[in-house]
């Protein structure tokens, strides 16, 4: 299947994200793709904005602390990955010399690198030719060149094949730009619920179309509540250790999660042993590095 036309179709519709500039590096868009992880680009684009701006370079950010990271972090949800990002940028000063690698086996190296990260930074800040996947393209490669509903279970193997075909269809020295401007059809206009499939760049060739736009086989992913849950007792506790100056005592702790104590009780265990906060000596606690 040609998927050329989604080269036309992204140079009119990309949107204005920083992490894009031509002129935004390596460091911005690693940092750009951890943020993004199961977080939607209008949350992260102001603390992305801010991070860069305190912290333009690895170096900067490895002279810091975690716990000056997690509170950067703010309230991007699953904060293990601002110490991660952290400890990322300081593997990058000890191996590197402070630079982002372009390799994706060095990529994969780092703490908190995983494959989609590692082939994303590849292709988006240095240009190469390696397929990037994620759930976005996954479904569109689905529909467009495979005649289902949406994508199935996750399968590394399957998926980099349908991605490696769909971008053998341009010129070696486009297929990173199409990467992204699957990506940005899948967020944009092949959505899992309400595809519009009239303004598609692939309406014309689309395999689920042709088949009568056929009902899904696959389980609809069920979406996570947060509401009363034990991430959201994390995040109120992590509320409180970033909002203080130093530790605090246990009491303080209690305060922002009173309607369940053994909830409170595994929200607190699960962050010291994620490392995300620690233990003073005489009981009180604090974001990591400030015990």
């Amino acid at each position: 299947m040609d998927f050329t036309p989604v080269l036309a179709w992204f140079d009119a519709a990309e949107r204005d994200l920083p992490w894009r500039d031509p002129d935004a590096g390596p460091w911005a868009i690693l940092v750009s793709e951890v943020m993004l992880q199961q977080t939607p680009v209008v949350r992260v684009e102001p603390v992305w904005r801010a991070w860069m701006q305190r912290w333009p370079t690895p170096a900067d950010l490895a002279a810091a602390t975690g716990a000056d990271a997690v509170r950067a972090w703010g309230k991007l949800g699953y904060p293990r990955r601002a110490m991660r990002l952290h400890a990322c940028a300081q593997a990058l000063v000890e191996r590197f010399d402070g630079a982002v690698p372009s390799d994706v086996d060095e990529l994969l190296s780092l703490p908190g690198v995983g494959d989609y990260t590692a082939r994303a930074v590849a292709c988006f800040a240095f240009g190469q030719d390696v397929p990037v996947v994620d759930i976005n393209v996954r479904r569109v490669l689905a529909r467009a060149a495979a005649g289902e509903s949406d994508a199935a279970a996750p399968s590394a193997k399957r998926d980099l094949a349908a991605a490696t075909a769909a971008l053998d269809s341009v010129p070696a020295q486009r297929r990173p730009r199409l990467s992204a401007g699957l990506m940005e059809l899948g967020a944009l206009v092949c959505t899992a619920r309400s595809p519009r499939c009239g303004e598609c760049p692939l309406h014309a060739e689309c395999a689920w179309l042709a088949a009568g736009a056929p009902a899904g086989t696959v389980a609809p992913r069920k979406v996570q509540k947060y509401e009363g849950t034990d991430r959201q007792a994390r995040g109120r506790l992590l509320d409180v250790l970033r909002g203080a100056d130093g530790a605090v005592p246990r009491a303080a702790l209690d305060l922002a999660w009173e309607r369940d104590r053994a909830q409170r009780d595994r929200a607190l265990d699960s962050l010291l042993v994620d490392g995300l906060i620690e233990q003073t000596a005489d009981g009180r606690f604090a974001l990591a590095g400030e015990a």
